[in-house]
């Protein structure tokens, strides 16, 4: 990799991550296309190079958590509890399963889609306040399991998919934030490690580019903590519709994309 194809990779993981981390959005679920598209990380080996994206760029935004008491609470251990197999087993379907890149697409515009629109849809319809129960230490279990799945085939973790989850099921934002960023962390460390270990058994793009993923989780690293110190002084309303509209454009150009190939 050229010296200028790091420096895209670093600038590319600090700008998205400055503008993610405020909303507490996964930089990963947007840096994905940029590595396919633009710095040319072939699949399926880009998903364990976005995990690996953030395993070095998830510290810079739980510094900003460090004295909450969330992060290390119950409800931290109940996603790490689910979403720690599942990432194992989505890296074995997105290996063994679904290497090829129009299915791969096609995969990921059904993630961003629904992400962008419900992005979208919550903002400009704020849902209206009334008491709701938590989802029962099973059913987050469960539910984080199922996310934690969709993160090892997709390559962002799943923890950034169970906060507005947990949020929309009763869950207080100050609670369901530091925990699904610890396992977002956590989750695409062991999932990062199961791909390298998958690559010394399979053939083909399977080990992370680890000097894409590094460069641009350094940028990530540094971004989502000047995104997470920024979040007071930005227009919340304004980068939530921004991140549904990206995030609806890129899963319409996947689709795109998938059906011209």
């Amino acid at each position: 990799m050229s010296w200028s194809t790091e420096v895209l990779a670093f600038l590319a993981g600090l700008v998205i991550s400055t503008v993610t981390a405020p909303v507490g959005v996964s930089g990963a679920v947007f840096l994905l296309p940029v590595q396919v598209s633009v710095l040319g990380v072939p699949s399926p080996a880009v998903t364990p190079t976005n995990l690996l994206f953030n395993v070095v760029a998830g510290p810079g935004a739980l510094v900003r958590h460090r004295r909450n008491v969330h992060l290390r609470g119950p409800l931290t251990r109940l996603l790490l509890a689910g979403t720690v197999p599942g990432v194992v087993l989505g890296a074995v379907i997105r290996v063994f399963a679904v290497p090829g890149p129009g299915v791969f697409r096609l995969l990921a515009a059904a993630f961003l889609l629904p992400l962008g629109l419900s992005l979208c849809v919550r903002t400009l319809r704020p849902a209206r306040h009334h008491a709701e129960t938590p989802p029962s230490p099973r059913t987050t279990v469960a539910l984080a399991f199922v996310v934690g799945i969709v993160g090892g085939i997709y390559g962002i973790g799943g923890g950034s998919l169970l906060s507005p989850i947990l949020v929309s099921r009763g869950v207080p934002v100050t609670t369901a934030a530091p925990a699904a960023l610890a396992s977002t962390f956590v989750t695409s460390l062991v999932g990062a490690a199961s791909f390298a270990l998958l690559a010394t058994t399979s053939t083909g793009d399977i080990a992370p580019d680890w000097l894409v993923g590094l460069a641009c989780g350094l940028g990530g690293l540094i971004g989502g903590y000047l995104g997470t110190r920024l979040q007071p002084r930005l227009p919340e309303t304004g980068l939530r519709l921004l991140l549904g509209i990206l995030a609806m454009a890129i899963g319409a150009l996947y689709v795109i994309q998938a059906t011209l190939t």
